[in-house]
């Protein structure tokens, strides 16, 4: 058998060294220059940044007038300030008002009207016979709580304020306080930690809420709610407080907020 010499390749043509059944080898990705041009950038930004805030700083601190517990008692006292200053401009429009209305037959009628619905819109006076609720973080530390027990159930939460105040409405209230502020339907009672935001203004326990109203019929409203029970287990458990008082007649003021919806529009 004559035996055939493979030719021999060329200088010029590439040779396929890969043998039977391999796979060729995965080349190296090359590096990058990325790295290389972002670090140099972030790094001179960052220095103008740190000279921006030395020269702005001179010297203070940036972040002191930012203390949370500070901004909240400025922004009461300011909410405070506007609320008494509402009050006396809501007192001149109600002088010019009456002393306009004979001469004024739309203003007159419009008076008319407002007058109708300042009962159910709570933007006068009313007196009457009370109940006062009153709700209290308990007065014990959390290494004495009994087993199951945590830090949150020793402090009175937005929920149980809710029900009282649920309760006292379902139950035929015709007027409410929270604090020292009229409330009415529409008005949101929300909590933020151990402190209860009530349209704009912070208060800390006791929370006191009074009603006006049938004083039998709420009081039996209370003991029947199924959320008013559930605290006042918590109030045997671990010591929230809870107290139900009849002060007799009070006066509550006029409700001096606003009584337009934000976010919603009255069914028609």
């Amino acid at each position: 058998m004559t035996s055939t010499t493979p030719p021999v390749d060329s200088p010029e043509e590439e040779t396929d060294t890969t043998a039977v059944g391999q796979q060729p080898a995965v080349a190296a990705p090359r590096p990058r220059l990325t790295w290389r041009l972002v670090v140099p950038v972030v790094t001179a930004a960052a220095g103008v940044m740190f000279a921006m805030s030395f020269q702005a700083a001179q010297g203070s601190d940036l972040r002191a007038d930012r203390d949370l517990p500070q901004l909240i008692m400025d922004g009461d006292a300011q909410v405070a300030v506007k609320a008494a200053q509402l009050d006396a401009l809501q007192r001149e429009v109600d002088t010019l008002s009456q002393a306009s209305a004979p001469s004024d037959e739309r203003l007159a009628s419009l008076t008319k009207r407002a007058d109708a619905l300042a009962q159910a819109a709570a933007t006068t006076k009313v007196r009457g016979a009370a109940i006062e609720v009153a709700l209290d973080d308990a007065r014990r530390t959390v290494d004495s709580l009994p087993d199951g027990f945590t830090a949150d159930d020793i402090v009175v939460h937005q929920q149980d304020v809710q029900a009282v105040v649920n309760a006292l409405w379902a139950s035929g209230a015709e007027a409410m306080m929270i604090q020292d502020q009229r409330v009415i339907s529409t008005s949101a009672v929300r909590c933020v930690g151990n402190t209860l935001i009530l349209q704009g203004r912070v208060y800390a326990p006791p929370y006191r809420i009074t009603a006006i109203g049938d004083v039998d019929r709420m009081q039996r409203g209370l003991d029947e709610d199924a959320a008013i029970t559930i605290y006042r287990q918590y109030v045997d458990a671990v010591g929230l407080g809870w107290s139900v008082q009849t002060p007799g007649s009070v006066e509550f003021p006029a409700y001096s907020g606003s009584v337009d919806f934000q976010y919603a529009s009255p069914l028609k």
